[in-house]
């Protein structure tokens, strides 16, 4: 309903770039560059400034803006206010996650989501926590779900449940036996890790260095982008690695390999990230809700 020439400007003033725009609006960037050139037409005014690659508001611009957004607040006022009344949940929404969490916990979630609704049409995509960060601070995507801390202030990050992350070893390796293993005797063996910017590989690297243990202490022999892949090279006898104990459920009933327990013990948090903006769709209140419900926990948890 909203006029298109606005939510392009209102889209491109918000991140103060055509192409981040674009990739947010799903549209190319000269159709982007065109809505532009209609609405400064209409008001016989620039509305950017574009200098040495770089784009920032005029003071038209600025008025604009503000105004734009508290159009586009109303809009989604008195849409979740009509929605309310008639019980419709309904629209689109892409939900980003990082790999662990899309693999294992998400299919369920949102499998289960859209039966209860099933006007809602839900995308997913995959990445690493640091690409889906920046996928919520580009609003290219609407929700995040994430398996590392995060530390944009920026955002609203609000943790859904821990993770238990464990060794893992191949079912007869003599670690597979132990209780608990200790950070300081993992530096014997070869350590399989995930690569830049996986949340995984945050979390392990800080507990590590917690311990007194400086990555490059670590015999590390392969650098993996996913936790199947690691599975397979541990299972193979490549080396052993840390992982969520939600991702080896298969493979330790199948008796492939075997969870053993840090000490002292790692966790890590799942968590919800989102825009501060201040309106949003019903369906993403619906899905909040649903996920902490789904997750056992209560909205009062969110941090800022």
């Amino acid at each position: 309903m909203a006029d298109r020439r606005l939510q392009v400007f209102y889209t491109v003033a918000r991140l103060l770039s055509f192409t981040k725009a674009a990739d947010a609006l799903h549209m190319t960037q000269p159709a982007v560059t065109f809505q532009i050139r209609q609405l400064e037409d209409h008001f016989n005014t620039r509305l950017f400034d574009r200098t040495h690659n770089r784009v920032s508001l005029t003071e038209a611009g600025q008025v604009a803006y503000q105004f734009g957004e508290r159009i586009f607040e109303l809009y989604a006022e008195m849409e979740n206010a009509i929605k309310e009344l008639t019980g419709d949940v309904s629209g689109a929404l892409t939900v980003g996650a990082s790999t662990t969490i899309a693999e294992y916990m998400l299919p369920s979630l949102l499998g289960t989501f859209k039966a209860n609704h099933p006007d809602v049409n839900l995308r997913l995509k995959v990445s690493n926590t640091e690409g889906i960060v920046s996928m919520v601070e580009n609003n290219v995507i609407d929700l995040g779900v994430v398996e590392a801390p995060v530390a944009n202030k920026n955002l609203l990050v609000e943790v859904c449940q821990d993770d238990e992350m464990v060794l893992v070893v191949p079912a007869d390796h003599p670690l597979a036996q132990r209780q608990s293993v200790a950070a300081k005797d993992l530096a014997a063996y070869a350590f399989i890790c995930r690569e830049e910017g996986s949340g995984t590989r945050e979390v392990v690297t800080e507990y590590l260095r917690g311990q007194g243990i400086d990555r490059n202490e670590m015999n590390e022999c392969l650098e993996l982008g996913s936790s199947e892949s690691i599975k397979g090279a541990v299972e193979a006898g490549m080396g052993l690695s840390i992982l969520s104990r939600a991702s080896l459920s298969k493979e330790l009933s199948l008796g492939l390999l075997a969870a053993v327990p840090l000490d002292p013990p790692l966790t890590r948090p799942f968590s919800f990230v989102r825009q501060r903006q201040k309106f949003r769709l019903r369906a993403m209140e619906e899905l909040l809700e649903f996920a902490r419900s789904y997750c056992n926990v209560p909205a009062a948890t969110g941090v800022d």
